[in-house]
């Protein structure tokens, strides 16, 4: 690793992926893009040292939006509905929608979870590690944010299971 310029051609060939899992997360395209801009910058203070650029990134993505939300200040109150646009539409938009505005009642650690689990394809080892999590841990997170997620989506959560 090392170099600036090995830095620059990761982060161009690694944005779109981070930002596609950064707006699952936050649901809203600035907040995904500041998601991203904050991952980088984190992973660019440790670049020289980093064996799994790919590895940190996402974990540090995922951390950073736990940690944000985590914090009382963290509460822009939006002062209307505006419909974002996903990163890549494809599918049924309204189902879509539904499913942002279902995760979006789960708690970021579950819709972390699941957001890794299922659209980031990752092995529940794989998202404990990433988590700082055990793997008993994530199995028990991914069945109940599930359950939460089929509560809330009701005759929807079938058709989005199949996107």
């Amino acid at each position: 690793m090392g170099t600036t310029e090995d830095f620059e051609e990761f982060a161009r060939a690694q944005i779109p992926r981070l930002y596609r899992t950064a707006w699952l997360l936050v649901g809203d395209r600035h907040l995904a893009e500041d998601l991203v801009q904050d991952t980088l910058a984190n992973l660019l203070k440790v670049w020289h040292r980093v064996e799994s650029p790919g590895a940190y990134a996402r974990t540090t993505l995922v951390r950073t939006f736990i940690s944000q939300r985590r914090r009382k200040s963290w509460a822009e109150r939006p002062t209307g509905d505006v419909p974002e646009l996903a990163a890549e539409r494809v599918g049924d938009p309204e189902l879509r929608i539904a499913l942002q505005s279902a995760l979006a009642e789960l708690a970021p650690l579950d819709r972390a979870v699941l957001v890794l689990r299922f659209f980031e394809d990752r092995s529940v080892e794989q998202v404990a590690l990433d988590l700082g999590k055990k793997t008993s841990a994530i199995t028990t997170r991914t069945a109940r944010a599930l359950d939460r997620l089929r509560a809330v989506l009701g005759a929807d959560a079938d058709q989005l299971i199949a996107l």
